[in-house]
């Protein structure tokens, strides 16, 4: 007899130990987010912003990578062995970090970081989305992206508060080491994996499936090509905010408390926004939310260049993290959405793959044209391309058939 059941309130305790695990790993990011460039200055004497930015690149071109592989392999290996394969890889990352002797030792880091965020944040997708079916599929991801950006806000803010108080190194890498060995053990205790209820989904579900999951998904289907482009152009300026939010705060005299508030708020509100967005998803347009998050985005970076106050610079974060609050859980619901179950894993894999690569692009681009013309017309150029994006949603993608 199947005893299998899809739905939140019927897999509630395996669904609330996944968003426990997934605060753990954007607990792994968090770690770098307030310190690396400050970092780069003090330990390694590094002022180029393109090489300053090169461990964000790093970071993302592996991330990418992965996460499509994650997607291709998902059913071959199972979600559970690559979620704990991503846990391996992250244990030494911050002890690398502590006894780096040269900013490649940083670099290597981060491809550590991309390949076990990579493995980790999408399996722990996946395996959410498999669980409940439907009509909770924006609900969860909501809930997943919360505790994920939630910790990557709060340990953002802890990293630049322990920077303050002890210094730059070793101190805040400690964290990281206390949350991949519990992530690890977390992950191999108390994880199952959720591939049956994708057997069981299927024996319902009429979605047609694609003929070739990669170029639908990048190029040809108009919905999940329309997602998949504001993905990569959403963490094309997180990545731009990332390496340079920082830099443009230290050049304004912001200590490193500070530093870690402002750019704590950002990540915190996205994380907090998806518990209100993510269910809206399943009741709402996602078009119009796609179309409004990106807007709303590409506008409140255009207004950092012009902005010196700490509450100025608090509202333009808080205005960024709700934007993509609301894009967020929206794409993987939307993507999930319109492809077959048996090919989910790697549409979202193929999606994550071009998401991801946004990092580096975002990195590249604000890089170079912060070492041409100035840190402010790099931001000013990423907020246009960001209201770009929201125009090709709304021109390209369908009315809501989702």
């Amino acid at each position: 007899m199947n005893t299998t059941k899809l739905g939140l309130r019927e897999n509630w305790k395996q669904f609330t130990i996944l968003v426990i695990v997934n605060a753990f790993v954007g607990g792994m990011i968090g770690m770098e987010r307030t310190i690396i460039p400050k970092f780069a200055e003090i330990e390694f004497g590094i002022a180029s912003k393109t090489a300053i930015l090169s461990f964000i690149t790093a970071f993302g071109i592996t991330k990418a990578i992965t996460n499509y592989f994650t997607g291709k392999l998902a059913n071959r290996f199972g979600r559970k062995n690559l979620l704990l394969f991503g846990w391996i890889l992250a244990i030494p990352i911050p002890f690398i970090l502590i006894y780096a002797e040269s900013w490649n030792w940083v670099i290597f880091a981060n491809i550590l970081l991309g390949i076990s965020q990579g493995l980790t944040w999408s399996s722990t997708v996946v395996m959410k989305i498999d669980l409940v079916g439907e009509k909770d599929r924006g609900l969860a991801m909501g809930l997943n992206e919360f505790a994920g950006y939630f910790a990557v806000g709060l340990v953002a803010y802890l990293s630049g508060y322990i920077t303050q108080k002890y210094g730059i190194t070793p101190y805040p890498f400690y964290l990281g080491i206390g949350i991949s060995i519990i992530g690890f053990l977390l992950t191999l205790l108390f994880v199952k994996d959720t591939r049956i209820f994708v057997h069981q989904e299927n024996t319902t579900n009429q979605t047609e499936k694609l003929d070739n999951i990669f170029l639908e998904t990048t190029f040809k289907n108009k919905t999940l090509s329309a997602v998949t482009q504001a993905g990569l152009v959403n963490n094309l300026n997180d990545g731009m905010i990332w390496g340079l939010l920082p830099i443009v705060l230290l050049s304004l005299n912001y200590d490193s408390q500070n530093i870690g508030i402002i750019t704590a708020i950002y990540p915190t509100v996205w994380g907090f926004g998806q518990l209100i967005t993510g269910k809206m998803s399943d009741i709402y347009s996602k078009k119009k939310m796609l179309f409004w998050g990106m807007l709303l985005q590409g506008i409140a970076i255009l207004f950092i260049p012009f902005s010196t106050e700490m509450y100025q610079l608090a509202t333009i974060s808080a205005l960024l993290g709700f934007g993509t609050a609301l894009v967020y859980p929206t794409f993987l619901s939307a993507i999930a959405q319109a492809t077959n179950p048996t090919q989910r894993a790697e549409s979202i894999g193929t999606f994550r793959l071009w998401r991801d690569l946004g990092y580096a692009i975002g990195a590249i681009i604000s890089g170079i044209t912060a070492d041409l013309f100035g840190v402010n017309y790099a931001i000013i150029l990423i907020g246009f391309i960001t209201i770009a994006s929201s125009l090709i949603i709304e021109i390209r993608m369908p009315k809501d058939n989702l």
